[in-house]
C-alpha cells in the first residue's frame, strides 16, 4: 500500500482490507485512478465526548467513529460497535468490507461502520444507554435514512439501536424507524433480522460443501462464537441435518464429536451468560477448537483468529466465515495452498445487511413483511450471489474471496465511471 494514501487509518484490519483489495485489483487490471479511490473512505468522523458513570463521581472521555467508505452507490450501511480497542482504522477497515458486500449481494448501499471505544461489559444498562444517547448526538448529521444507517455490531444490539432511533427521532420532532435496522420488531424492526447472519450463513452450506464433494447432511460443524452469529448459525445448522460437534464463546469452547444439543447450549448461555460449565459436552480451550476433526469450520466471533500460526493446523475442508476479516492474509496463502474451499465473509455473512436492506425498505414503505417472505428473499438473494462468485472463481481459475472481490469491485467501478467527477 502507498505510505501516502490512508496513513490515517493505520490498523491491522485496514491493512488486511487494503491487502485484499490491491491483491484482486491488480488482478483485475482495474484502473489506478479508481483504485485510489476505493482504498481511502470518502467521509470520516472522529468524536470525543464526555460520559458520565453512575456513582456520579467520575466523568470520563470516549472516543467515537463513524466511517463511509463510499458513497457512490446510495445510503451507506454498516454497524456500530462498543469495544475498548476499536479505532479509526479498524472502522475503517470494516467499512471497506461491508462496501464489497453490499455490492456482493446487490443491495443498494455503501459501506460504513461505526465505534466508540468503550467496554460494554463494564456498563450498566443506565450507562450504555447515555454512552449511546451522547454518541448519536455527536453524529446526528452524518447519519440519516437517506445518508447512513447504522446497525448493532460488536458489543450492541436491539436496544442500543432502539435508543439511537429515539435520541436522533427527538432531534428531529418525529419518529424516523428507518434511521436504523435490527431495531426491536415493536420499533419496526424486522422480525427475523437477529437471525439473519447465521441463517444466511447456512443457506450457502449445501453448495460450500458440495464443492469439496461432502454431504451436508454429515458433516460435522465447529463454530467459533457463541453469539447472535454464531448461535443462529449453528440452530441453523442443526436444522438443516449438520451434526454441530463444538461452540465457543469468550469463556472456552464445549465439544462433543457426537453432536452438541444446541438448544441445550443456548439455554445454559441464556440462563449463565457463557459456556462455561456446561454439563452435557467437554470443556475445551478456545483456540482448540480451529484444530477439531471437523468438516466445517465457522469462524463467527472477531477478527485476525485464523493465523499463520494454526492454518497448518486446521483439519476442517471447508471453512464459511461467519465474522469479518477472520483469516489473515498469510493464513489465507497457507489454506488455498492446502486446498481449503473458504466462503469468505463478504459474501458468507451479508446475510445481516440483506434482511437490514428489507428492514429499510419496509420502514420507508410502512409495510411489513412476514417472516416466510423474508426467509424465501434472503435465501434466494445468498444463493444467487454464491452462485454468482462461484462462476466467476471457475472461470478466472482463482479462489472464492479473490472472485468474490471481483464481483463487487467491479460493480463499484462500473458505478464511479458512470457518474464521472465533478466538477
Amino acid at each position: 500500500m502507498d505510505p501516502h494514501i490512508g496513513r490515517e487509518f493505520d490498523s491491522p484490519i485496514y491493512h488486511e482490507a487494503v491487502g485484499q483489495f490491491d491483491r484482486v485489483a491488480k488482478l483485475m487490471g482495474l484502473d489506478d485512478n479508481i483504485a485510489d479511490r476505493l482504498r481511502v473512505p470518502q467521509k470520516s468522523t472522529t468524536v470525543s465526548f464526555p460520559f458520565r458513570h453512575d456513582n456520579y463521581a467520575e466523568v470520563e472521555t470516549l472516543m467515537g467513529y463513524r466511517v463511509q467508505h463510499l458513497t457512490t452507490m446510495g445510503p451507506t450501511k454498516g454497524g456500530i460497535r462498543f469495544a475498548p480497542d476499536v479505532d479509526l482504522g479498524e472502522v475503517a477497515g470494516l467499512a471497506m468490507l461491508m462496501t464489497w458486500k453490499c455490492a456482493i449481494v446487490g443491495v443498494p448501499f455503501g459501506g460504513a461502520k461505526g465505534g466508540v471505544r468503550v467496554n460494554p461489559m463494564e456498563l450498566s444498562r443506565a450507562e450504555l444507554q447515555r454512552v449511546t444517547r451522547r454518541f448519536t448526538m455527536e453524529i446526528i448529521n452524518v447519519i440519516g435514512p437517506e445518508t447512513d444507517i447504522p446497525a448493532p455490531d460488536l458489543g450492541t444490539n436491539e436496544q442500543v439501536m432502539a435508543w439511537l432511533m429515539d435520541t436522533y427521532s427527538q432531534h428531529v420532532g418525529h419518529a424516523v424507524p428507518s434511521v436504523v435496522t435490527g431495531k426491536p420488531p415493536s420499533l419496526g424492526g424486522s422480525i427475523a433480522r437477529r437471525e439473519a447472519t447465521g441463517r444466511g450463513l447456512m443457506f450457502l452450506l449445501p453448495a460450500a460443501t458440495a464443492a469439496r464433494a461432502l454431504d451436508p447432511k454429515e458433516v460435522t460443524i465447529a463454530i467459533h462464537g457463541f453469539g447472535n452469529v454464531g448461535k443462529y448459525a449453528a440452530v441453523a445448522g442443526h436444522q438443516q441435518g449438520a451434526k454441530i460437534v463444538a461452540v465457543s464463546d469468550i469463556s472456552g469452547a464445549i465439544y462433543d464429536s457426537d453432536g452438541l444439543d444446541v438448544d441445550a447450549a443456548s439455554k445454559w448461555v441464556d440462563e449463565n451468560r457463557y459456556l462455561e460449565g456446561y454439563p452435557d459436552a467437554d470443556f475445551i480451550d478456545g483456540d482448540d477448537l480451529f484444530t477439531l476433526p471437523v468438516d466445517v469450520l465457522v469462524p463467527a466471533a472477531i477478527q485476525n483468529v485464523i493465523t499463520a500460526k494454526n492454518a497448518n493446523e486446521i483439519q476442517a475442508k471447508v471453512i464459511i466465515e461467519g465474522a469479518n476479516n477472520p483469516t489473515t492474509l498469510e493464513a489465507d496463502d497457507i489454506l488455498r495452498d492446502r486446498d481449503v474451499f473458504i466462503v469468505p465473509d463478504i459474501l458468507a455473512n451479508a446475510g445481516g445487511v440483506t434482511v437490514s436492506y428489507f428492514e429499510w425498505v419496509q420502514d420507508i414503505q410502512k409495510y411489513i413483511w412476514t417472516e416466510n417472505e423474508i426467509v424465501a428473499r434472503l435465501r434466494e438473494i445468498m444463493t444467487r450471489a454464491f452462485e454468482d462468485v462461484h462462476s466467476i472463481a471457475t472461470r478466472e481459475n482463482v479462489d472464492m474471496r479473490s472472485a468474490a472481490l471481483m464481483k463487487g469491485i467491479q460493480k463499484i467501478a462500473d458505478a464511479k465511471l458512470v457518474r464521472g467527477i465533478f466538477p
